[in-house]
């Protein structure tokens, strides 16, 4: 597995990177107005390729966000890998979240399909079906199948994995990341409930997502 660094997405560092340098010539060659316009841009891009360390929820029987953002859909989808009727949690990522994103359980990649597609914004309904995504299929520790979906947006147009099929995934743990701004889709076990409301703001690997019912353990 294909291990990101801590701070700062690895992603980030040729356009980065490239912004330095390009800054550095500018302001040497005393053109203030383009080297002010260049560090505009090199902020932005440090500040969009953070990659800031979390506090993972130890409890039992949760799940964690995958990702940064804001939960924008709560309802009933048919999962894209399964195909069974199952509760989804769309969460937003703008342009200036945290894209890195990350394992909402402990347990192991059974599967990753790739659609190319559209780039819709990623906030609309049509995106979960037309829009380029990466779809994981996760089986937990307890035999549990989940599944999450990475879908490019607007202005979003790559998708960037760090796990295989097979890898072993903590709770927390990076699995990618979604240039600009896009979406994570989180389709739930049957006896898990969402422990987020639409409009909540959530944070990759440390928001906890969703519970395990009580009633359904007994």
């Amino acid at each position: 597995m294909n291990k990101p660094g801590i701070g700062l997405a690895p992603e980030g560092a040729p356009i980065i990177g490239l912004l330095t340098v390009v800054s550095l010539c500018f302001a040497i060659l005393d053109w203030w107005p383009v080297t002010l316009i260049a560090l505009v841009l090199l902020w932005f891009s440090v500040h969009f390729f953070r990659d800031p360390e979390r506090v993972v929820p130890q409890e039992k029987d949760i799940a964690v966000s995958p990702a940064d953002g804001r939960v924008i859909h709560i309802e009933s989808r048919t999962d894209p890998m399964s195909g069974e009727e199952r509760q989804c949690v769309s969460i937003f990522m703008n342009i200036f979240s945290v894209h890195v994103n990350r394992a909402p359980v402990t347990g192991t990649v059974t599967g990753i399909r790739y659609l190319p597609g559209k780039f819709f914004n990623a906030a609309w309904d049509k995106a979960s079906t037309d829009n380029e995504q990466c779809i994981w299929q996760m089986k937990d520790e307890e035999g549990a199948d989940w599944t999450f979906v990475q879908i490019a947006g607007l202005i979003a147009r790559r998708i960037v994995p760090h796990a295989e099929q097979g890898d072993a995934l903590l709770r927390g743990q990076r699995f990618g990341m979604i240039r600009f701004g896009s979406r994570v889709d989180v389709y739930l076990p049957a006896d898990y409930n969402p422990a987020v409301r639409i409009g909540e703001d959530v944070f990759a690997g440390q928001t906890v997502l969703a519970k395990k019912s009580a009633s359904k353990e007994a």
